[in-house]
């Protein structure tokens, strides 16, 4: 239940609405907004939310739905289900453009995993589409939407007899002008014109009566009339006759396609549901991605858990005007399930209620909330609103009594699973009576286990929260020092209406003041201050708390880092012990092989003087490693910068000086990832002009290199293959290049891109004329093609192709 019948008016849910039907791009998806309902089934909001949040990730992830072409042929299927109607012409062309945009949906959801799209792939389970009619009507109508010359043997030759016909009359009335004009009958730069449907020859009043044949018309002096000579007058019948005769032929095409297409009506009409539906669940993820709203989480109970809650309307206006909107923290469940709001005024009392309505009602109608995405929101049976001035002059209510009368059905209708929200509760009478009757409201409605919100000034409903179970106070916080409103909530304690403050902030007259201080009273002044110390002192509380945290989060950061720091330090020291004992085992034991070896050969050679200083320089050398290894110093450092140095100055000498050499005029060089070679023309600056044989053309000096004389002489054979090969590729592409490019059904920027791409192609092809297919429909598309092309300066002009060709659904483009 909603209540009252204003409802969606009092929270700005039909702004939303609106905003919904301006997203959509067909009546049939505009249609299903006017149907939007609240609902209180968990299943049905379920799947509505699953289908929207589906599309709304299909859209951030893939982009680009088809999103063209969304017509309605409903009335048409009904209006040919009676034997021995036909389908219109016009209609048999959108027929077959939607029934193409319905296929174009299909596909691009059948795309994407069933798993991750559920909810939209079961709504694609339930369309057909036979494929034989699109097959069908492209063999009866071309891509303007004209029956094809072809469409019928007997419609083709109809049509052979009616353009020799026609180049009959061209011929007649051409050489009637002429002789006309030897006459001195009409004036000089007399033309053919066409008067009722034919054409006719503009002859001076003064010699109508020179020519045989009809006068259609005169101008409006009566100087001039406009006569259809005789011979033309009679093969212009003969062609009248023709036409009627093409006209029954295709009303025949026309009528048997409409045979073959009656039995599949019932089919096609569940797929122009499913167009509308996806045009519909299309604009919700829209909307959604524009407010920044996502699917919560949704309890099996009545509550409210939710972070970063946004009035979705009031965050696309502060977005125009570049500015932030102060998301709200709102809890509501079992223990805590009213939540009194108070504060000053102009603090945002009425917006956080407003806010809290208008999302919970769009939840249940079936649309993503502008919340975090790990925020939890339950069902609620029912939900009712008092808010604004209902004073009604017919029903003698005064504001109070329709705010006492609005609250009379609160609390005989709402339940355990109601959501209610008052605004200002017991204003608009006498103050003390006004506070009584509103605690009395509000205990009776937490007797009922109700959930709601409701803003007061009232000091007895503050100190009643903080008093009663089930109710709690919320603040919107106000800055003291620089005395303006946070817009922030605060939920746990109440807030003050600085009415005092604010009037002294404007400079109210202190005398004023003053005398309003002592009519309060002592009592009231000391609960102001108390509730403002208890804001001071919080926020002083919180900034100390944050300065804790972040103090933890730096202390967190560098023990992480020292304990890594610490674990690579032993595993290092682990790895350099163990290198280090393999590497003395191994020394040790080739000592002990190499002092054998030496008192074994002392021995043998019976201690020859030059032996013995050679085993001695022998063992030199093994106590000077044995000393470099203790000092840290490799043995073989001095040897290894040697031999690097040896090596770079050898080897690698000739292709580095090549590559640092100034490159010059005449020079030849190559681009280091391709074998091709080429002269240098000439040097501007930081460029070179190469010649590659017959082909000339500018780069940057950074990315050529200097090659040597060898190198020269096998290159021109790759130079020339690269030169074949690039004119092979250009022939190519002109043999598959197209003069017609096809964009219909395309989004905008798909279509753009394409454009883009295919002119590229015409400028590099030397092409001077292209036409670009894009439809009619509501000319969208043609004018984004339009505006585009002003923007390129290869473009020399543009315009529609004549009516007869297509008209304003094609444009033809002229190349410089």
């Amino acid at each position: 239940m909603i209540f009252p019948r204003n409802f969606e008016e009092k929270i700005g849910f039909e702004r939303i609405r609106g905003m919904l039907k301006d997203l959509c791009v067909s009546p049939m998806g505009a249609a299903y907004v006017d149907k939007i309902r609240f609902s209180a089934n968990s299943g049905s909001i379920n799947k509505l939310l699953d289908q929207t949040e589906e599309f709304r990730q299909m859209l951030l992830s893939a982009g680009n739905f088809p999103s063209s072409d969304y017509l309605d042929l409903t009335p048409e299927l009904k209006r040919i289900a009676i034997e021995g109607t036909f389908i219109e012409q016009d209609r048999l062309f959108d027929l077959r453009s939607s029934l193409a945009a319905v296929s174009a949906c299909i596909l691009f959801i059948s795309k994407h995993d069933r798993t991750e799209f559920p909810e939209l792939h079961a709504l694609t389970g339930e369309v057909f589409v036979e494929p034989g009619i699109i097959i069908k009507a492209d063999r009866i109508i071309d891509r303007t939407g004209n029956i094809r010359d072809d469409a019928s043997p007997g419609l083709a030759m109809i049509r052979k007899k009616l353009g020799s016909k026609r180049l009959s009359i061209d011929r007649q009335i051409n050489s009637a002008l002429k002789q006309a004009k030897q006459s001195g009958w009409v004036m000089n730069d007399a033309e053919i014109t066409i008067r009722n449907g034919r054409p006719v020859i503009p002859v001076t009043a003064t010699h109508k009566r020179q020519i045989r044949g009809f006068i259609h018309d005169q101008s409006a002096t009566g100087q001039t009339v406009y006569i259809e000579p005789e011979a033309v007058f009679e093969i212009n019948n003969e062609i009248r006759e023709i036409e009627a005769e093409e006209r029954r032929e295709i009303i025949y095409i026309l009528t048997e396609f409409t045979d073959y297409l009656r039995p599949l009506a019932p089919d096609l009409l569940d797929a122009y549901r499913f167009l509308g539906m996806i045009d519909f669940i299309s604009a919700k993820a829209k909307f959604a991605i524009r407010i920044k709203a996502v699917k919560p989480l949704i309890g099996t109970s009545p509550q409210i858990q939710w972070t970063d809650a946004v009035h979705p309307l009031l965050f696309l206006s502060h977005q125009k005007q570049s500015r932030e909107v102060v998301p709200l923290d709102v809890s509501l469940d079992d223990q805590n399930r009213i939540l009194v709001i108070s504060g000053p005024n102009a603090g945002g009392k009425s917006v956080c209620l407003k806010t809290i309505g208008l999302l919970q009602y769009m939840l249940q109608c079936g649309l993503l909330i502008s919340v975090r995405q790990d925020s939890c929101s339950g069902i609620f049976s029912d939900m009712y609103i008092d808010i604004g001035d209902e004073q009604s002059l017919e029903n003698d209510l005064s504001t109070y009594s329709s705010h006492l009368t609005s609250m009379k059905y609160f609390v005989l209708n709402t339940n355990s699973t109601s959501l209610f929200l008052i605004d200002e509760l017991g204003t608009g009478t006498e103050p003390h009576l006004g506070g009584a009757i509103a605690q009395s409201i509000l205990e009776k409605l937490n007797e009922k286990k109700s959930f709601g919100v409701v803003t007061t000034h009232y000091s007895n409903l503050k100190l009643m929260a903080r008093r009663e179970n089930g109710i709690i106070n919320g603040a919107m916080l106000f800055d003291a020092k620089a005395m303006q409103p946070l817009f922030k909530l605060s939920i746990g304690k109440p807030g003050g209406s600085y009415a005092l403050e604010i009037a002294r902030k404007i400079g109210f007259p202190k005398s004023i003041l003053r005398l309003a201080e002592k009519l309060i009273g002592k009592k009231q002044l000391d609960f102001d201050d108390l509730l403002q110390q208890l804001e001071t002192e919080r926020k002083i509380l919180e900034k100390d708390r944050q300065k804790i945290s972040e103090a933890d989060s730096r202390l967190k950061t560098m023990t992480e880092k020292y304990s890594a720091m610490t674990e690579s330090l032993e595993k290092q020291k682990s790895e350099i012990l163990a290198k280090a004992k393999d590497e003395a085992a191994e020394l040790i034991e080739s000592s002990n092989k190499l002092i054998e070896k030496t008192i074994k050969e002392i021995r043998e050679s019976q201690a020859e003087k030059e032996k013995t200083k050679s085993l001695r320089a022998t063992l030199k050398l093994k106590e000077k490693k044995i000393h470099q290894i203790k000092t840290g110093e490799p043995a073989s450092r001095k040897k290894s910068q040697n031999l690097s140095k040896t090596q770079s100055g050898t080897a690698g000498s000739a292709d580095t000086n090549l590559a640092a050499e100034t490159i010059s005029t005449g020079d030849y060089v190559r681009f280091p990832e391709q074998d091709v070679v080429g002269e240098v023309i000439d040097v501007i600056d930081d460029e070179a002009i190469i010649a590659l044989n017959s082909i000339r053309f500018k780069t940057q000096l950074s990315r050529l290199e200097k090659v040597g004389k060898q190198l020269r002489t096998g290159s021109k054979i790759s130079s020339g293959s690269s030169h074949r090969s690039v004119f092979n590729d250009l022939n190519d592409k002109l043999a598959k290049f197209n003069l017609q490019l096809d964009v219909r059904g395309k989004r905008g920027e798909e279509a753009i891109d394409l454009v883009t791409h295919y002119i590229d192609d015409a400028v590099l092809l030397n092409v001077r004329e292209v036409r670009i297919l894009h439809g009619k429909g509501f000319g969208i598309l043609r004018t984004l093609i339009h505006d585009y092309l002003r923007t390129i300066p290869e473009v020399r002009e543009f315009h529609d192709e004549h009516i007869e060709r297509g008209g304003h659904g094609i444009t033809v483009v002229i190349l410089k």
